[in-house]
């Protein structure tokens, strides 16, 4: 019927505005060019790949996610809160804070040259993360 979330009574305000600004995001990535280049990192989003200098750099589907979020929107700092609204799972689980802190380090892992100093996803102290192109 074209429905694209559901939301239980009662809820916060913000939430609501986090999850209308996800599926605003999700439209916005629909209608945007499918590559995206980063530092020698090419993210193909009709084929859902990822190249690091050619080489397929193989990542989880919430690696994924998490990456496209990001890299749609490169120098926009996303909150903690806005990225675990962009990959809320089908059974409306949150995926918990200190795994998202865990899945960040392992996509610096995969796409960076030093994931100790990162160029590509960079950490905001206090505000969240951002792709710095």
């Amino acid at each position: 019927m074209g429905a694209e979330d559901y939301i239980t009574k009662p809820f916060r305000a913000r939430e609501l505005l986090s999850r209308i600004n996800s599926v605003l995001r999700r439209n916005k990535k629909q209608n945007n060019k499918n590559i995206i280049e980063i530092e020698g990192i090419t993210i193909d989003l009709g084929q859902a790949k990822v190249l690091k200098d050619g080489k397929d750099v193989m990542l989880t589907a919430l690696e994924y996610k998490i990456l496209i979020t990001l890299a749609l929107e490169p120098n926009v700092v996303f909150s903690r809160e806005q990225i675990l609204a962009d990959i809320w799972d089908v059974n409306e689980d949150f995926v918990n804070d200190n795994t998202l802190t865990v899945y960040i380090k392992r996509i610096r892992e995969k796409i960076e040259d030093d994931a100790n100093n990162p160029k590509i996803i960079k950490t905001i102290r206090g505000m969240g993360y951002k792709v710095e192109i």
